[in-house]
């Protein structure tokens, strides 16, 4: 007769694994998932409305009441902003969730599988031992030994099977031990974003209540500071223009990254371009600003509060706070970040600062979040390149209004376009 554990070996190896008690159904987060689908797709259109309507505020004429309704709907943008970014960790949470159910299932399915193998084989190894005189002295017959071979040999194929299909679960079990750290890492990076997001909604708060405590929710008075702005840039640009001038650095052209596209990243999401580097229409139309050598930068639309991150991996060379003297508007917060390619970068206008002199940092790490410091007269990023021979941190030791102020001082011939470096949009 068939050995009874041998039975029930050969049943427990074609049996199906069953989910563990208490587990979450897969059915159940699958369709969790997707209702959370649905509510990010929401937000993202909800987004994209505000960002629409922010810029169309942008585009009127600037006046006190667009400049408080611009930094209204930057809040509400950033509040969908995070809303979203929560909706996107916790989608994270049930993928891993689901992942981990997974993961245990074929955990528990690579235990029982050993546990049937062994048991299995201390059978045959029973069946394979037993001499073939005692077998035919206990009654057995050559017809029912010869039955008993084809089944032990049935279970060696099934066995063999069982081996290959217990090395496929680990292989299975590897990877999804990688997606799950992998969707960790996301997770991860996730947290970071949001805590960005909130850190730009405060700030974005923060210069709504100065805008009104500047201004007493007065239209002249915002008119004034307008206007004084402007005239202060243009005492800051002459003032530099001479600094500059007298550098006489020589910038050997081979000393820098050549020209590619890419060898920069953009600083901020979704990059659109205020204003051009070089002779731009408004430079044309302001060359007292600019005393007819162009704009020396690119300005880069960016409400407050929006990230801002290094183009390259580098080194902190400088930061500054022009604001601190009163008068001097100037870059307002800055950060210089010197590369490994001869190339330095400059990210003005700041609202807030992130990094300290000396700090290495990597491509795409936070620096600053984007403001009005300075002589802006809107919130954006002006955003610089240079050749690295040809940039100095120093002091306006002469200067009326930015006097011990320091700044980044370019000699004419280290400034670059910034897209000749940049991915094209």
């Amino acid at each position: 007769m068939f050995p009874r554990t041998l039975l029930f070996f050969l049943l427990a190896a074609l049996l199906p694994l069953i989910p563990a008690a208490g587990a979450q159904a897969p059915g159940e987060l699958q369709t969790q998932i997707e209702k959370n689908n649905g509510e990010i797709e929401k937000l993202r259109q909800e987004i994209i409305q505000l960002q629409n309507d922010l810029n169309a505020n942008n585009a009127q004429k600037q006046t006190l009441q667009t400049a408080v309704k611009s930094i209204d709907l930057n809040i509400q943008k950033l509040t969908k902003s995070i809303s979203l970014t929560q909706a996107k960790i916790q989608q994270k949470d049930k993928e891993i969730a689901m992942l981990s159910g997974d993961i245990s299932n074929t955990a528990g399915g690579i235990i029982s599988t050993r546990a049937q193998v062994a048991g299995s084989l201390r059978e045959l190894q029973m069946v394979d031992t037993q001499p073939m005189a005692l077998t035919l002295l206990a009654g057995g017959s050559l017809s029912s030994m010869f039955d008993k071979a084809d089944t032990l040999e049935a279970l060696r194929s099934n066995l063999q099977n069982r081996i290959e299909d217990l090395s496929s679960l680990k292989q299975n079990l590897e990877v999804d031990k990688t997606d799950a750290e992998g969707k960790r890492k996301e997770l991860a990076n996730l947290n970071q974003t949001l805590l960005r997001e909130k850190q730009g909604l405060a700030i974005a708060r923060a210069e709504q209540n100065k805008l009104l405590e500047e201004t007493k929710n007065k239209e002249s008075t915002y008119q004034t500071l307008i206007a004084q702005k402007k005239a202060q840039q243009e005492a800051f640009e002459e003032q530099l223009r001479a600094y500059e001038a007298e550098l006489n650095l020589q910038v050997n052209p081979g000393s820098f990254a050549a020209a590619k596209a890419g060898v920069l990243r953009w600083p901020v999401t979704s990059p659109f371009i205020t204003q051009y580097f070089g002779n731009t229409t408004f430079a044309t139309a302001n060359p007292q600003i600019y005393g007819n050598r162009g704009h020396n930068a690119i300005d880069l639309r960016a409400s407050d509060g929006t990230p801002v991150t290094a183009a390259r991996t580098g080194v902190v060379q400088a930061t500054g706070n022009t604001d601190e003297q009163r008068g001097c508007y100037s870059y307002g917060k800055w950060v210089l970040i010197k590369h490994d390619n001869g190339l330095s970068t400059l990210y003005a206008h700041l609202s807030l600062i992130s990094v300290g002199t000396e700090t290495p940092v990597g491509t795409g790490q936070l620096v600053g979040y984007s403001g009005r410091t300075g002589y802006a007269t809107g919130p954006h990023l002006h955003f610089g390149v240079f050749a690295s021979a040809g940039v100095r941190v120093q002091q306006f030791s002469s200067s009326i209004n930015c006097k011990q102020v320091s700044v980044p001082i370019v000699d004419p011939s280290a400034y670059l376009n910034p897209l000749s470096y940049l991915p094209a949009l």
